[in-house]
């Protein structure tokens, strides 16, 4: 099954099973033999689910509410630069001091498909006496939060609600405090700390901002994390308790714990395993590496040093420097497990669509689907050969994508599309979809990211 084609669109779309799948083995010639075949869904009452929950009626629709939802997402991450560079933030983010000590932490990563949600999840334990949560993973942003009682306004999730009042470690942060002047958005109530997060989709968390112990299975726990403690909570979020930021700021938990390094690897979305996400175990063994950069202007975002692309082994034609990030923190290309589809500069996404385009004549075409303009009728084939799509970095390195991270059904019928989108803004953005399937390994005392097949 973890070969299963349509494991990447379903990265977004939950509990439903696209009839379509496929193997796939790597040929010489830089083309990837794609096997096609058909089978009934495996639980008959899976779409009814998402019908009644999410008002989704059929496959391409629940496709076309997560692809809105991923571009609303990729606004906000652009917007939120933008503001950056033109000085709209009243102040830097500050360090927060801390008796936190870096140690090797490890958590497990699973696909929450299984909990309603096209999201990834890990499992850690928030409070004394601990309690296991489910926690949506985001290197895309700094804010850790769970929902808590007593709630004016919260979401459905698959664990109890966190209660406060049972922690013996909770302990409010004050409005003089460090972590609750580096919030972006905070105000203060009777001598505590309230903070607000938004983000691109329109869902919203507002709570108390607090610091509580949080464990990581059985490998430690850290005392004294900084997290809000939500108490309204709305907008798309489904089955997780909450979110962990894996962003650059000084509120990631990353910062807070000291982490010299993290990693995490994106299993298939139709599977029940799991996978880890660690702090401080290195780069794997034969890792394809590239350079980690950070801005100038943002702390939140990891900056990666990709220079090109090649399809069925030609190199596709670039102006060089297209990728750069300029001294005033424009342009540049960075990775986040939060957003979905790849989104490249517009000039970039061309040249490498039509490289695409060139070598799958022989595959009949159909009309684009929302943010995808290249798409393919597949459904009178049983097998298909697409060409080889691969990253390339700085000093020769490349990473080639299994063709499930680029190729993608977005129906119930047989049509495939060509999973890259293209993006006006400068900033360009490497989604999970192109991550599945790949242990991403982000050294950050050295400043580089490594991407190891088969680590998972």
């Amino acid at each position: 099954m973890s070969l299963l084609l349509f494991n990447k669109l379903a990265i977004f779309f939950p509990l439903i099973l696209n009839p379509w799948s496929l193997s796939l083995r790597q040929e010489p010639t830089h083309f990837l033999q794609l096997f096609f075949f058909f089978f009934r869904f495996l639980c008959s009452t899976s779409l009814s689910r998402i019908s009644t929950q999410n008002h989704h009626t059929d496959y391409k629709n629940l496709v076309l509410s997560r692809l809105e939802r991923d571009s609303a997402r990729v606004d906000s991450l652009t917007t939120k630069l933008l503001f950056a560079l033109n000085g709209v933030k009243k102040s830097e983010l500050k360090p927060v001091p801390t008796e936190i000590q870096a140690e090797a932490l490890s958590t497990p990563i699973v696909s929450g498909t299984s909990q309603g949600s096209g999201e990834y999840f890990t499992r850690v334990g928030v409070g004394n006496p601990v309690k296991q949560y489910y926690m949506v993973l985001d290197t895309g942003s700094d804010i850790n939060w769970i929902q808590c009682e007593p709630c004016t306004d919260c979401y459905q999730q698959s664990d109890p609600i966190f209660n406060p009042s049972g922690s013996s470690s909770y302990s409010p942060v004050t409005c003089s405090s460090r972590q609750c002047s580096s919030l972006e958005v905070s105000t203060c109530r009777s001598g505590k700390c309230l903070y607000q997060v938004s983000y691109g989709d329109g869902s919203y968390t507002v709570g108390e901002f607090v610091t509580e112990t949080m464990s990581f299975g059985s490998s430690g726990n850290i005392k004294g994390v900084a997290l809000g403690c939500g108490h309204d909570n709305e907008g798309l979020f489904v089955g997780a308790a909450g979110l962990l930021g894996l962003g650059g700021g000084s509120l990631s938990l990353t910062s807070q714990i000291k982490a010299k390094s993290f990693s995490y690897c994106l299993v298939d979305r139709d599977s029940s395993g799991s996978s880890t996400l660690d702090f401080n175990s290195g780069l794997p063994a034969g890792s394809v590496v590239a350079p980690l950069m950070k801005s100038g202007k943002i702390n939140t975002f990891y900056y990666i040093g990709l220079t090109g692309f090649s399809v069925g082994g030609q190199p596709v034609k670039i102006a060089p420097g297209l990728f750069d990030m300029d001294e005033s923190g424009e342009g540049g290309v960075i990775i986040d497990c939060g957003t979905a589809i790849t989104r490249l500069q517009t000039q970039a996404y061309n040249a490498l669509r039509d490289a695409f385009v060139r070598l799958t004549k022989d595959l009949p075409t159909t009309s684009g689907v929302a943010l995808f303009d290249t798409c393919y009728d597949l459904s009178s084939k049983s097998s298909v050969k697409v060409p080889t799509v691969s990253f390339h970095f700085g000093g020769g390195k490349s990473l080639d994508l299994p063709a499930k991270n680029y190729l993608v059904p977005v129906d119930s019928t047989g049509t495939f599309c060509f999973a890259f989108a293209p993006t006006s803004s400068s900033l360009s953005i490497i989604g999970n979809v192109q991550q599945q399937g790949t242990r991403v390994s982000f050294d950050l005392a050295n400043k580089r990211v490594g991407f190891s097949s088969h680590k998972c």
